[in-house]
């Protein structure tokens, strides 16, 4: 959707993305198991929320017009719900604002950004988005339970005692049985997340190095004995905790900032699409929603593919970063495997792909993903990436964000100043 208003994200911040096997996350093998807690889903909200606030000059917040939370199953993992309110008591100037939550499964921070975008059109000047989700409360078959909720649950529950890994192995199995992808095509895709997840010091997985000569050596856990052979631990997302926020703004909020669309990065349009959530996806080789929600994208923002130079795409597995190759245009249908072959999305490639680690090791904590992207694109425009800094800033920069087996899609295109 082409944008009513001129709208910049002026910047944001991220809370650390934690989890099993992040140093600071305590479980029970942990040696500060029950001397201390982890973050809890309020304190990951506040803490990305008061430092967008800062690193933006919004200070306490009095100057937000609206805020937007992003958060999928809060209330089943904290048992805490209400979280536009939760968030009004992040800074003092935001106390009494307009403030909700919007859910949307894996793409509830997209989709709270868009609520952002519209009433920023529709007149708003400066807005707040934050994406929340705790995900370690619970053992991970409980964990599985909740999230099989953003599938249809009366019917795609039985596939698999875990419901989402199921559904991207029946489509990993289906990808390789019809195109040329192979599992050695999928191990470097989460070879390359690992690796700039190693360079990124707020990703889940920072300390963990993989082998690339043990890669056949991750579980394959699905009890489903047709689907098991197609997904391994290596080609899933993590379960993690963590916040991301950002500011947006009109040209006239950014005065009110101090600041001029020079000192931020403009985003030029969104696409947005929902397909039914019952039933089989009418084709199980593509996504076929997100492909949607970026035509609309590029449409509106009048650029192509081959103007990206940086994207942050949904890798919820390994599967489905090969698939959003394909549906935002990066790859023709059934040649993903050509450009990973070729290394075009690695850090040194033509189109560097989730380059501080994406789901898989930077971590997914649910709610924040969406927003997290838009933040990860604007620091790699403005050189902010530190050891995964690419050699040169994007000029033009992709998001996509989906939700459940690609019922829910938004996608987003932005510019450099």
């Amino acid at each position: 959707m082409k944008l009513a208003r001129r709208t910049f994200v002026v910047g944001g911040a991220h809370s650390p993305f934690i989890g099993k096997h992040h140093p600071d996350f305590v479980w029970k093998k942990h040696p500060d198991f029950g001397k201390r807690e982890n973050p809890t889903l309020q304190e990951h909200l506040f803490t990305a929320a008061r430092g967008a606030l800062e690193a933006t000059g919004a200070d306490d917040g009095s100057a937000i017009d609206k805020a937007y939370v992003g958060n999928h199953v809060g209330e089943l993992f904290t048992g805490q719900a209400h979280l536009g309110a939760l968030l009004a008591g992040a800074a003092p100037g935001l106390a009494l604002k307009p403030i909700m939550r919007v859910e949307g499964a894996c793409a509830s921070g997209g989709l709270a950004t868009v609520c952002a975008l519209d009433a920023i059109g529709a007149g708003a000047d400066l807005c707040l988005v934050v994406g929340a989700e705790m995900q370690t409360t619970v053992s991970a078959r409980q964990g599985a339970e909740y999230l099989a909720s953003a599938a249809h649950f009366a019917t795609q529950r039985a596939i698999d005692e875990f419901t989402f890994p199921a559904l991207f192995a029946r489509r990993a199995a289906r990808v390789k049985a019809e195109t040329d992808l192979t599992e050695a095509d999928l191990d470097r895709v989460i070879l390359k997340a690992y690796a700039n997840g190693n360079k990124n010091p707020l990703a889940h997985m920072h300390a963990v190095k993989l082998d690339p000569a043990t890669m056949a050596d991750s579980p394959r856990f699905l009890g489903n004995p047709e689907l098991q052979p197609h997904l391994r631990m290596a080609d899933c997302s993590q379960v993690s905790d963590g916040g991301s926020a950002i500011v947006l703004a009109s040209e006239e909020g950014l005065k009110k900032l101090g600041k001029s669309p020079a000192d931020a990065v403009e985003l030029l349009a969104y696409g947005h699409a929902a397909a039914p959530l019952e039933g089989d996806p009418a084709d199980m080789l593509a996504m076929s929603t997100s492909a949607a929600a970026a035509k609309s994208a590029y449409e509106s923002a009048g650029v192509g593919p081959e103007d990206v130079r940086v994207a942050e795409v949904h890798d919820c597995f390994s599967i489905a970063e090969v698939l959003m190759y394909e549906a935002v245009g990066f790859a023709e249908r059934g040649g993903a495997a050509k450009i990973i072959r070729e290394g075009a999305t690695e850090l040194g490639g033509r189109i560097p792909v989730n380059t501080g680690g994406g789901l898989m090791s930077f971590g997914h904590p649910v709610g924040a993903t969406g927003v997290k992207q838009i933040l990860e694109v604007t620091r790699q425009m403005r050189g902010e990436c530190g050891d995964y800094q690419l050699p040169e800033r994007p000029a033009v920069g992709l998001t996509a964000n989906m939700g459940g087996d690609d019922r829910t899609a938004v996608v987003t295109i932005l510019r450099r100043g």
